[in-house]
């Protein structure tokens, strides 16, 4: 249906984009080609700005189908919905500039108001009793090892998830510094604190085992043991912290991301400098960094009583 897609997929292969964003970018456009065919009945080369009109409404309703022609089980958020669209204008921008028909513009592409959310981040003995509780919660001790030293690790980090699981041990040096490449191959420095990269030496002595995966962080024993390629899932990662959560009581949703984000609200709280944050959470822009940093109310609270000329 959508002319030139494979093209195009392998154009973000071969400019270096990472394989989540071309599982992304194929998925989203599969979603789309399936709209055409099975809701509309009308071919990629006659649509025009209705159609994307038709989409958009498509998406946000509950008889969206996924791209395999299911019926998805939840309702898309904005933030979902505005990927699929960028997605589609990315497509669109890429046939025009291979001089190959296009039969709408991208710009008659507009993305959906995002709502804007307060930021809300676990206070910050909470936090800690998170990346402490796999010391307790889990039974098998090796586990429990492991877990903690992945938790830790993400809050003297600010690493991602996906840069996590994918750690090697040679991105680890004696003096705590972690090399990283993240989001868009883009590489920089992380550093531990002197109590996360203990429990890196207590994991790796006491919880590894020899294993000739080169990845740091290993799954459990079992049918895949023989792996050298093996790894931590995400999945399993937000599942444990999940659970771990729950058992704990916490009411603020707690995932790996917000133990990221926390890391970079009590920085700021404690005076560091945004282009620091930014450099260290590895954002390409500060705007994305500063939603971080102003989302600490404890942060605007003290700034207020602190710096207000009539606060005597």
């Amino acid at each position: 249906m959508l002319q030139y897609l494979e093209d195009f997929l392998l154009y973000i292969q071969t400019n270096n984009y990472s394989p989540e964003t071309l599982y992304n970018y194929e998925r989203d456009l599969k979603t789309f080609e399936s709209f055409l065919d099975n809701e509309l009945k009308v071919s990629f080369e006659k649509i025009n700005k209705k159609t994307i009109e038709q989409y958009k409404a498509y998406l946000v309703s509950q008889d969206r189908k996924t791209a395999l022609g299911q019926v998805s089980a939840k309702n898309l958020t904005a933030g979902s919905i505005n990927r699929t669209l960028s997605s589609l204008r990315g497509y669109l921008k890429y046939l025009i500039k291979m001089d190959y028909p296009a039969p709408v513009p991208p710009q008659v592409i507009e993305m959906l108001r995002a709502e804007k959310k307060h930021g809300r981040v676990g206070e910050f003995n909470e936090i800690v009793k998170l990346i402490e509780s796999p010391s307790t919660l889990e039974k098998n001790k090796k586990v429990g090892i492991r877990n903690r030293t992945m938790l830790e690790m993400v809050f003297s980090t600010g690493m991602r998830i996906s840069e996590l699981v994918n750690i090697k041990k040679v991105q680890i040096d004696k003096t705590g510094r972690v090399f990283i490449r993240g989001k868009g191959k883009k590489e920089r420095f992380v550093y531990l604190t002197p109590r996360a990269y203990k429990w890196i030496k207590t994991y790796i002595q006491e919880a590894r085992g020899d294993d000739p995966s080169p990845y740091l962080f290993i799954p459990s024993k079992g049918k895949n043991i023989n792996k050298k390629d093996k790894r931590i899932s995400p999945n399993y990662l937000q599942e444990r912290i999940k659970y771990y959560r729950e058992l704990l009581g916490f009411n603020i949703p707690t995932s790996c991301h917000s133990i990221r984000h926390a890391f970079a609200t009590y920085l700021a709280e404690n005076g560091a400098n945004p282009v620091a944050i930014q450099i260290l959470l590895g954002h390409e822009s500060l705007d994305t960094t500063t939603r971080y940093v102003h989302a600490s109310d404890r942060y605007a609270e003290k700034s207020h009583h602190d710096f207000h000329p009539l606060k005597d």
